[in-house]
């Protein structure tokens, strides 16, 4: 048994089709075959089952992968810690963040870590809350930002860096738009603009809608800020953003007003797997994040010298 093998095996069972696997790995179709095949000999049982143009896990096969994937995970980890061993300036950090994060703080924060520690290198993955969860908890990553941070989690660890408020935005021609500050229940009878399902910022938007006595009627849905801050902008509907969403100037921009009730903030936390000591490089790095969050104080009122910081590197 190879570890090619096992790699292919992996590749093939997480994208269920062996064309698109071999893309990937940058080798033919019949390697991937081949291999899979050597691999299902050598068991003597079938891992997979074909599916029209598709292949599925067999029940020995999802069985087989969850054994694979741990043994892959902790091949990557011994790998990474013999070279940071050697010299954690010069490992690698896997880190994973939400969408909403990817366009400011995470860019900042990586330029201002990368100039006194300009030979580490980077390997970066953007999910979904449970994604990043389960990507931790796997050791697929080494931390993760995330957002809202869990709490009390059996598997996961970590610090809450930062607490945010969720703004209302509107079209410029909004009734009331002029107004600096309003209730969320006055909004009731818009239409929203919200995340898909799956993203934590729309659940935040349910619930605090709930709280306010209504269920928002949506219009729309998207998977960026931009494209939620656009559609508001362009007057179809209105939306929650946090402030970190609405800091992209770009031509048509909606009107930010502050929440009177409820009270809608987010928490953004870095997390890592219980009970583990983090590669060098990513101690390093995790080291830095949160020296550099307490220096701000990590509140929502300190946001804005936050980004003007951000911004400046």
């Amino acid at each position: 048994m190879e570890l090619r093998q096992l790699q292919y095996f992996v590749k093939v069972a997480t994208l269920q089709h062996v064309t698109q696997a071999a893309e990937e790995l940058h080798v033919s179709q019949s390697a991937v075959s081949r291999q899979i095949h050597l691999l299902e000999q050598e068991l003597g049982v079938s891992l997979f089952t074909q599916h029209g143009r598709n292949v599925q896990l067999t029940p020995v096969g999802k069985l087989f992968l969850k054994r694979i994937e741990a043994i892959l995970a902790d091949l990557d980890k011994a790998i990474a810690e013999v070279q940071d061993y050697l010299d954690p300036e010069y490992g690698e950090v896997r880190i994973g963040f939400p969408h909403s994060l990817g366009d400011i703080l995470i860019p900042g924060l990586i330029s201002h870590f990368r100039k006194k520690h300009p030979n580490v290198r980077f390997k970066f993955r953007q999910g979904f809350y449970n994604s990043l969860l389960r990507d931790v908890r796997k050791g697929e990553l080494d931390l993760a930002f995330i957002s809202p941070f869990p709490q009390d989690h059996e598997h996961v660890t970590g610090e809450v860096l930062l607490t945010e408020p969720l703004y209302a935005v509107l079209p410029e021609n909004h009734p009331l738009a002029g107004e600096s500050s309003i209730r969320l229940e006055q909004l009731k009878d818009d239409p929203f603009v919200l995340f898909h399902e799956g993203y934590s910022l729309r659940t935040l938007v349910m619930d605090a809608c709930k709280q306010a006595g209504f269920v928002p009627r949506i219009a729309f849905e998207g998977e960026e800020t931009d494209t939620i801050r656009g559609l508001v902008a362009a007057g179809m509907g209105v939306s929650l953003l946090p402030h970190l969403a609405l800091q992209e100037i770009s031509p048509l921009q909606p009107v930010k007003l502050e929440i009177e009730a409820p009270k809608v903030t987010r928490t953004i936390g870095l997390i890592r797997r219980v009970d583990e000591k983090l590669p060098l490089v990513a101690e390093v790095f995790r080291s830095f994040l949160l020296r550099f969050f307490e220096e701000h104080q990590a509140e929502a009122h300190h946001i804005e010298d936050l980004m003007r910081r951000i911004k400046s590197f």
